[in-house]
């Protein structure tokens, strides 16, 4: 089964038509089951209320995300993920979130359009595309 997680960097280049979003929505075909933090659905609706977009996109965007909630602190999670490299508060939660679904990360594809975020989910030994 492929399993992916996904970065809000992806869902807002196929929202927008950014460069690259024909091959991300082929990647997104590609797998069994996506996956992500909510905080992809609150990222994206910023970003589409920036840009004059009706927030409502968003739930077509993310129809196919099963979405992950975890129900404890993700203490362990984030000093895996800063003991790989340093990112950003958000970039840093959806890393943890990414841990906390496959503590074996070789098992899960991570995607992201963010170069930062890739090269700590490629140290931290995810599949990154």
């Amino acid at each position: 089964m492929k399993v992916a997680y996904i970065d809000t960097s992806c869902l807002v280049a196929v929202a927008f038509g950014e460069p690259g979003h024909q091959d991300m929505v082929e990647r997104l075909r590609s797998q069994d089951r996506v996956v992500s933090s909510t905080l992809l659905e609150a990222e994206l609706s910023a970003a589409l209320l920036r840009e004059g977009v009706p927030v409502s996109s968003a739930r077509g965007l993310c129809s196919n995300i099963d979405w992950i909630l975890p129900q404890r602190p993700l203490s362990s999670e984030f000093r895996s993920v800063l003991g790989a490299g340093y990112v950003r508060g958000a970039d840093l939660w959806h890393l943890a979130c990414a841990l906390f679904v496959s503590p074996d990360p070789s098992l899960l594809s991570f995607l992201t359009l963010d170069q930062r975020q890739a090269e700590v989910a490629a140290a931290l030994r995810f599949r990154v595309s």
